[in-house]
């Protein structure tokens, strides 16, 4: 059985890669090529992270940051599989299936046709493995969640049917641990699965941390215990102020209110005000491990001489998770196996910070991610810097395969492929305005939004369309629907042509 640490980190989504365009590279070029990383983590708020003006320790995702830039305006699709479908395709969720990635090719299959190394760790949550969509290696569970320590009968090494072991096993560190072998295979010319030191390599990590079930090492849990008992109230005060003090908005938005099913802090008994700091510790302590995870990765991009020419992005799946679903933990503690720790929408609504509505909906607490990029031997722009250019999960493919020089096939498996969805944004990493898209759209069951410009329709649960001016109302106080209803006439007819060719309900 091979040892296990739990001594790290992991928190993000990585991405990479040189620029080119036109037909595959030869052979000859791929030395000259960039390393692909992409980090996606779970659950994790547009807050929680200290270069987004968060209180939890996150210093090796912050030097990303500071080396790097930083995102204000990146979208995902608000939910895990609704994002890794996306993400996985360039399309879309519901033009591939949620969770089956229908009729497309994958960033595996993609990379592994412009001639990368392609290499998984980590969540998986589609249907079939990754060893069969484009991944030469992969270690992880299948499964859309699982117990950090004991894991579940999902895990799999490389197609193989993986038993965690029964001790010395913490989730996140052993994504990690796997990435770094893979990574020292795919430099190494003996590897057996590894023809050329100069092949270029695409890892995808994804992590599961922080979704609940909230649980890790006592260590990283101690740090944090008291640290919230100023409570929700304060800490999103806190932590705006700090967005508005490292310029992460183009804007001071306004602050949205505490929803009214939120009870105020000070409304709480103190053993409530306990148990609440105690779950909001365990949350912080999983990034926390998180961020140790993604130091060790670093670390070893850099022993293997890959760290100047990798580009990494780093992003969440969704807006912080809403969802009170605690049980067991009278029989077991957040610190070991069998537990089943949440938090709900009281310390989502912080995670989300300055945003509104949570991990499902289409508002800005949903899907809007941290996005990091970091890639010294590409990056264009200030260290440091912040775009305010939107982005959206669809346009990651178009990005990989244009810093990889390849191109986009139009069948692949005998099937014929629509088209990208979406567009590169490698011009926003050379510093330049990027041609944006015409529209954006969202959906999750009855959770619907679409962007154009700076107008956005959005609706929660099935309710009545609403409309906001992103550029001045991001925080989505101000409903403009009833002053221009032709408006929303107009964006709600693009959204249902939109869903009606996508095949969206």
């Amino acid at each position: 059985m091979r040892p296990f640490t739990i001594a790290s980190l992991t928190l993000t989504a990585i991405f990479f890669c040189r620029s080119a365009t036109g037909a595959e590279p030869a052979a000859s070029d791929h030395h000259a090529r960039p390393n692909i990383v992409v980090i996606l983590v779970d659950d994790l708020g547009f807050s929680d992270l200290g270069c987004y003006g968060g209180e939890i320790a996150t210093p090796n995702i912050d030097k990303l940051a500071a080396g790097g830039l930083r995102f204000s305006q990146f979208y995902n699709c608000a939910k895990c599989e609704t994002t890794r479908a996306t993400l996985l395709s360039g399309l879309y969720h519901p033009e591939v299936g949620v969770g089956k990635l229908n009729h497309c090719m994958t960033i595996g299959e993609a990379m592994r046709r412009a001639g990368y190394r392609t290499l998984m760790s980590g969540k998986w949550h589609m249907a079939g493995e990754p060893t069969e969509r484009g991944f030469d290696r992969y270690f992880g569970h299948l499964s859309g969640a699982t117990d950090f320590f004991l894991g579940d009968n999902t895990f799999r090494l490389n197609g193989e049917t993986f038993e965690v072991p029964k001790e010395g096993f913490y989730t996140t560190d052993a994504v990690t641990d796997y990435a770094m072998e893979f990574l020292r295979d795919a430099v190494t010319p003996q590897a057996a699965e590894a023809p050329s030191a100069d092949q270029p390599f695409l890892l995808y990590l994804a992590y599961n941390a922080p979704h609940y079930p909230l649980q890790a090492p006592k260590e990283e849990i101690d740090k944090y215990f008291g640290k919230y008992m100023c409570g929700w109230d304060a800490l999103r005060k806190q932590r705006r102020q700090r967005q508005i003090e490292m310029g992460l908005f183009a804007r001071p938005w306004m602050l949205s209110p505490r929803p009214a099913d939120v009870p105020a802090w000070d409304s709480l008994s103190p053993a409530e005000q306990k148990y609440e700091d105690f779950r909001m510790a365990v949350f912080a302590a999983m990034v926390d491990r998180l961020d140790q995870n993604i130091g060790r990765l670093l670390k070893q991009l850099d022993k293997i001489g890959a760290a100047e020419n990798t580009l990494i992005m780093f992003l969440s799946d969704n807006g912080a998770c809403p969802f009170e679903r605690t049980r067991n933990m009278d029989k077991h503690k957040a610190w070991e196996g069998g537990s089943h720790l949440t938090y709900d929408k009281r310390w989502a609504g912080a995670g989300n910070t300055p945003f509104r509505w949570y991990k499902q909906n289409q508002h800005e607490g949903g899907i809007s991610t941290p996005l990091v990029v970091h890639w010294p031997a590409g990056l264009k722009t200030a260290a440091g810097s912040v775009t305010h250019q939107p982005g959206h999960l669809i346009d990651i493919m178009a990005t990989l395969l244009d810093v990889a020089g390849s191109d986009y096939p139009d069948a692949y498996r005998g099937r014929s492929l629509k088209p990208l969805r979406g567009k590169s944004l490698l011009p926003i990493l050379q510093g330049e305005e990027r041609d944006g898209h015409e529209a954006l759209f969202f959906q999750f069951t009855n959770n619907r939004a679409v962007r154009q410009g700076d107008w956005k329709l959005v609706c929660a649960r099935g309710g009545p369309w609403e409309l906001y001016d992103m550029s001045v109302d991001r925080t989505e106080l101000n409903n403009l629907a009833a002053q221009k209803p032709e408006l929303v006439k107009e964006l709600a007819a693009k959204w249902r042509a939109w869903a009606e060719e996508v095949g969206a309900h």
